[in-house]
Order: C-alpha cells, then sequence, then structure tokens
C-alpha cells in the first residue's frame, strides 16, 4: 500500500490492467486446451485398451463356443455314427442361423429408410395447423 492507501491494482494503468487481464486469459485458455488434451489422450488410451479387450473376449467366446460344438458332436457320437452326429449339429446351427437371418432382416426392412416418419408427419400436422392458424387471424 502507498501513503494514500491505494493497492498494487489501483497503481496501474487501465492499458495495463486490460493487458494483465488479456494474457491472464490467454494462458487460462491454453492451460485448459493442454489439460482437455491430455484428458482426451488418457481416454483414448483406455477406449483403446477397452476395445482392445473386448475384441479378445470375442475370439475366445468363438473358441468356447467351437469346444461346445466339438463336445455335441462327439457327445451324440456315443449314440450314432460320428458323421451322422456332425450332420445333426451342423443342421441345428445352420437352422438357428437362418432363423437369426430371417429376424434380422426384417428388423432391417423396419429401419429402412432411417427417416423418422411418425415424427416428420407431426412436424408436417403442426406445420397446416399454423398455416390454417395464420388464416383464421388475418
Amino acid at each position: 500500500m502507498t501513503e494514500h492507501g491505494s493497492t498494487a491494482v489501483e497503481d496501474r494503468s487501465i492499458a495495463r490492467l486490460i493487458q494483465d487481464m488479456s494474457e491472464q486469459t490467454r494462458r487460462l485458455v491454453r492451460d485448459e486446451v493442454q489439460l482437455a488434451a491430455a484428458e482426451l489422450k488418457d481416454k483414448g488410451k483406455n477406449a483403446g485398451l477397452g476395445a482392445g479387450l473386448a475384441g479378445a473376449a470375442g475370439v475366445v467366446a468363438v473358441f468356447g463356443a467351437l469346444a461346445l460344438v466339438a463336445a455335441a458332436i462327439l457327445g451324440l457320437a456315443l449314440v450314432m455314427p460320428g458323421w451322422a452326429a456332425a450332420l445333426v449339429v451342423g443342421a441345428a446351427l445352420l437352422v438357428v442361423a437362418g432363423i437369426a437371418a430371417l429376424i434380422g432382416t426384417r428388423k432391417i426392412k423396419r429401419a429402412v429408410p432411417p427417416v423418422p416418419e411418425e415424427a416428420a408427419a407431426g412436424v408436417a400436422k403442426d406445420v397446416q395447423v399454423v398455416r390454417e392458424g395464420g388464416r383464421h387471424h388475418e
């Protein structure tokens, strides 16, 4: 403080205060951008690791499913010839795949074209109501 009770801020000119504020704002923005970049980098690493582990889990699950298919064939081979057991399990898997394909195709047909038809119809109706409302007030 000086003799007159003024502070350091009061001793600086308005131009200097604006310049200081501008510099501090630039520094703050730069620091925030660096912080955001570091955070995104960290999240990207975690996302990449998570995706890799999920992919590995998928591969291991496929191997597990193949082992179960082999077990089913070997189990049936105890009561029928091996080739017949493999034929039965293979046919059952193809039936399951066919059913999944049919259901998937129906779902895709319902989704195409990807236009919210009900919402679009609602908007068209709203526009019509607004137009008619405007005519009544003329």
